[in-house]
């Protein structure tokens, strides 16, 4: 068993090597998804369901992640994450490419598998929705949760219709049933109500279970064909209901260690036309029961009590079941390799209670003992007794009747008479019929061991002598011709098989192990000695033909005698293709049907009928190439009539030339394994094996020894070309040398022709550098030149400002001087008073000394007090008064000092005056002389000022 890790990948391959399902569990892979990180853990699967074709499944896990697994193209892909689990699954929508998931918060929503895009997102349920059921048509959809049941139309995704009910009812499913327009409801009180799916018209209801086998219903099942359906609960019976008749017509109990049944599904066959009998039961104990609902037998059985199945789904083409185990990983099972012990008679482990007849009975008529070697038969009626009895009697119809009897409760001499009838059997139920009539063994196990040996030898290249465009096809026809090959060797060296095999192969191409056995029932009952005469066409039967057609037709047969025309030509070719050249698809079934249903002579008189019913054109036919066309191409003609001549040939020919007599009656393959298969001329195929084997060997020698001969020569072409690609290497490299250096030359010329013009350039720059030299020179001399007129400007600006600020000082000075005039006038004044007060106190000293001393003290007492109070404003003058006083004994030795002042003094009012008067008469001189006149009458300032700060400071002096 192969293990499938998904991971954290999004696609890749299910499997990495060719699955080989072991019959003992049936299992190709099994599927887990594990994360990866600090914390692994597993991913638990809840859901699955497959598509329409049967080879594509999706799976959904617990966290919502949804998955594609592609069971033919061997590939998975990680479609949607839908961040919260998914409830229920559906995969068959009218877009293949579409699917709808429940999701647990009670919404549906529908994604594209191959854009990964949501289409739609639908609401409308109040609890969590756990199925979803989808029209075979893909239009609608019906979603189901605990509480209401609601229709779809996914075209516009809008909710049409809502089944509301109570809630002490509760809902346990609603689906469609399959090819149909109705809706099946079923509850939890156990009813059952089917409603017409457009007009949602009740159209009936089951009636009640009866009491002593009554249980409440919880899982159901319905076949293909809609006609039947199981259902099952907490108990270990089954109830089958006929739909059609609207009863329950059988009660199924299973093994004692069933307790409880919590899934059912029908396994689909090809060949049952929709009426599936076999049943998959999973019960509580987590394993999943096929049983056969006719023979009431198991089958197999898938899980086990350590690994237990939760759920389970099986493909609408009866390969795959997909099961979801209880440890959350997903196994896929081959039905293929679980079935092919089937033949094999297993333990009674199931019984039946009985079919329940048209009239109504109780459960307790139909209950059954069961014993440990064959499941009894139910209980016969006085009545059906009776008729027993009748037919005993009668031994020869009682032979008759056995013979006639087909598998599955099919009787031949009913089936010709529905087929004079009709003219076909029902295209529904024709593969059904064809099986049992050609009592097909389905040897599982010996068809396995013929297809394991692989492809024949002889049919390596088939496709090359006949190119089918379908690889699946050819692959199938591959395979059959394969298993015919290894089943009897002289199929390998039939030139004519691929022609015969190839209608059934197109027919039986999803079940190539019916596709094997019809073609193997044909062969041992319908071409009878046809290999007596190999590798020739089968001589004595085209003579059988010839004698009919003699019988019937002989001017036909005269034609062909006249233009050469053998039974090779207008007999064979039909028989080689079984008439699949010659007629389409409904014409070739129909003509089968009568085939498969008549002795095997009916093949040669079909050929007979054709040329008879074809002798109209025949006979207008001279040239061979026409009679060659004929019978290889499709003609106008009416298939019918061909039948009816038949069964006309067969009647009216006579019993001395009559095919019958000489082919052997109807032998079907026996069970187990297929009969060995040797009427041929073994010496013939023994020769022409042996020869073929020398001529392999001979061949494989003459292979070995040209393969030496290619080697030596592909060593000497090798080295030939070596050589040869050496000295074109070497002619190659003398010409890229030569070349290289005309290059370099150029190289060299186009150097110097640069060289010059970069000289050129240079000397152009060198001008233009030169000319941008002076400009830029003139440019800076011009802004040299502009900054120094700025410079004079700011210089003029700066002289009037001076000028104006010199001519405001000026006028300041002589306010100033005017004011210091008019205070030494003042003080001059005032000294001419001092002086003669002094005048007089020097004329009063000699009167009074002693008196002197006294009004000096007072005085100075006097002016303490008086400076004092004051203040700061007169500190000055009492400082001087203070002095004064205080030299008046000096004063006579000062008196020259203080003329010397005042004529000092006067001097400078003078030179002040003549100087305002001069600059009031010249004010327009030039700046450089005034500024010298200005510095040279600020050098004599400073020693007029100091004269008058001298004499300013020195109030003594002027006093006197």
């Amino acid at each position: 068993m192969q293990s499938t890790d998904l991971g954290n990948k999004e696609s890749g391959k299910i499997w990495h090597r060719k699955p080989s399902p072991a019959t003992r569990d049936g299992i190709i892979v099994n599927i887990i998804h594990n994360t990866s990180g600090y914390h692994p853990k597993v991913l638990r699967f809840l859901n699955v369901a497959f598509d329409g074709t049967g080879d594509c499944l999706i799976a959904g896990d617990h966290q919502g992640n949804i998955y594609v697994f592609d069971l033919h193209g061997n590939r998975f892909n990680l479609v949607q994450r839908t961040a919260q689990a998914s409830t229920a699954l559906a995969f068959n929508l009218r877009r293949k490419s579409e699917f709808l998931v429940a999701l647990a918060d009670y919404s549906i929503k529908c994604f594209d598998t191959v854009t990964k895009e949501l289409v739609s997102w639908m609401r409308g349920h109040e609890s969590s929705v756990f199925s979803i059921s989808v029209h075979a048509s893909g239009k609608y959809a019906i979603t189901t949760s605990s509480d209401t049941a609601q229709l779809w139309d996914l075209d516009t995704f809008q909710r049409k219709r809502k089944l509301n009910i109570r809630q002490s009812v509760g809902i346990q499913k609603v689906f469609f049933l399959p090819l149909s327009n109705t809706i099946l409801s079923c509850f939890k009180d156990n009813s059952i109500f089917a409603w017409e799916c457009d007009t949602l018209f009740c159209k009936y209801q089951l009636p009640a279970p009866p009491e002593s086998s009554s249980i409440l219903y919880k899982v159901f099942a319905v076949t293909r064909d809609g006609r039947i359906l199981a259902a099952g609960g907490k108990s270990n019976h089954l109830h089958l209901w006929c739909l059609e008749a609207r009863q329950l017509f059988r009660i199924i109990q299973m093994p004692t260690k069933v307790r409880a049944i919590r899934h059912l599904e029908f396994l689909p066959d090809s060949f049952d036309a929709g009426s599936n009998q076999v049943l998959g039961v999973l019960s509580q104990d987590g394993i999943m029961r096929f049983i056969n609902m006719q023979t009431c037998k198991l089958l197999f059985e898938i899980g086990s009590l350590d690994e237990g199945i939760s759920s389970s789904a099986i493909s609408p083409h009866g390969r795959y079941i997909a099961s979801i185990m209880e440890n959350g990983s997903l196994n896929i099972y081959s039905v293929q390799a679980l079935t092919q012990e089937i033949n094999k008679p297993p333990p009674p482990l199931v019984k039946v209670i009985e079919d329940l007849p048209k009239n109504k009975l109780s459960s307790s008529d139909l209950k059954m003992k069961v014993t440990s070697g064959r499941v009894q038969q139910p209980a016969k009626s006085r009545e059906s007794k009776m008729q027993t009895r009748i037919l005993k009697q009668d031994l020869t119809g009682d032979f008759e009747s056995k013979k006639n009897e087909l598998p599955d409760g099919l009787n031949k001499k009913r089936l010709q008479i529905l087929l004079k009838g009709y003219g076909e059997y029902p295209t529904k139920y024709r593969m059904f019929i064809w099986r049992s009539l050609l009592q097909l063994p389905e040897n599982h196990t010996a068809f396995s061991t013929l297809i394991d040996k692989g492809t024949h030898v002889a049919f390596l290249n088939l496709q090359k002598k006949y190119p089918i465009k379908s690889r699946k096809l050819l692959r199938v026809l591959q395979r059959t011709l394969s298993a015919l090959a290894h089943w009897s060797v002289i199929f390998s060296d039939t030139p004519y098989l691929p022609l015969l095999a190839f209608p059934f192969v197109k027919l039986f191409q999803n079940n190539q192990l019916i596709c094997f056995e019809v073609i193997a029932t044909l062969i041992i009952n319908w071409c009878q000695h046809w290999f007596e005469y190999f590798p020739n066409p089968p001589i004595n039967i085209l003579s059988m033909i010839e004698n009919v057609l003699a019988f019937h037709d002989e001017e036909l047969l005269q034609h062909f005698i006249d233009h050469d025309i053998t039974s090779q030509l207008y007999a064979w070719p039909l028989l080689e293709t079984v008439f699949s050249e010659v007629l389409t698809r409904e014409e070739w079934l129909k003509l089968f049907d009568n085939i498969f249903s008549n002795h095997p002579s009916f093949l040669l008189m079909t050929v007979v009928a054709y040329n008879i019913c074809s002798r109209t054109p025949l006979l207008s036919c001279n040239l061979k190439d026409d009679f060659e066309f004929f019978f290889h191409h499709r003609n106008n003609l009416d298939i019918n009539v061909v039948i009816r001549q038949v069964y006309h040939l067969m009647e009216t020919t006579p019993t001395d030339i009559h095919p019958d007599s000489m082919l052997n009656v109807f032998v079907a393959l026996t069970k187990g394994q297929y009969p060995v298969f040797n009427q041929y001329p073994k010496f013939i195929v023994d020769y022409q094996t042996q020869e073929r084997e020398r001529i392999r060997n001979d061949e494989l020698d003459y292979l070995r020894e040209r393969q030496t001969v290619e080697d030596m020569q592909a060593k000497v072409d090798q080295q030939r070309v070596e050589d040869e690609a050496w000295y074109q290497k070497q002619e190659l490299l003398r010409k890229a040398e030569e070349t290289r250096r005309e290059m370099l030359l150029q190289e060299e010329e186009k150097m110097i022709q640069q060289r010059q013009r970069l000289a050129a350039v240079k000397r152009e720059l060198k001008v233009k550098e030169m000319h941008l030299q002076d400009a830029a020179r003139r440019r800076f001399l011009k802004l040299q030149q502009d900054q120094q007129e700025m410079e004079l400007r700011r210089l003029d600006d700066e002289i009037g400002r001076k000028v104006y600020m010199r001519d405001r000082e000026i006028a300041a000075t002589a306010r100033d001087l005017e004011m210091r005039q008019l205070e030494l006038e003042s003080q001059k004044r005032l000294y001419e008073k001092n002086l003669t007060e002094n005048q007089e106190a020097v004329a009063k000293e000699m009167r009074a000394d002693a008196d002197a001393y006294r009004r000096k003290v007072d005085l100075e007492e006097h002016m303490f007090h008086k400076l004092t109070e004051a203040g700061e404003t007169r500190s000055q003058k009492t400082q001087k008064w203070k002095e004064a006083e205080g030299k008046e004994f000096r004063l006579r030795s000062a008196k020259k000092a203080s003329a010397l002042s005042d004529a000092s003094r006067k001097w400078f009012l003078e030179q002040e005056i003549n100087a305002a008067v001069e600059h009031a008469e010249n004010p327009c001189h030039k700046e450089e002389p005034r500024f010298q006149n200005e510095q040279e009458d600020s050098s004599c300032l400073p020693r007029t000022s100091q004269l008058n700060d001298s004499s300013e400071m020195d109030p003594s002096t002027q006093r006197h």
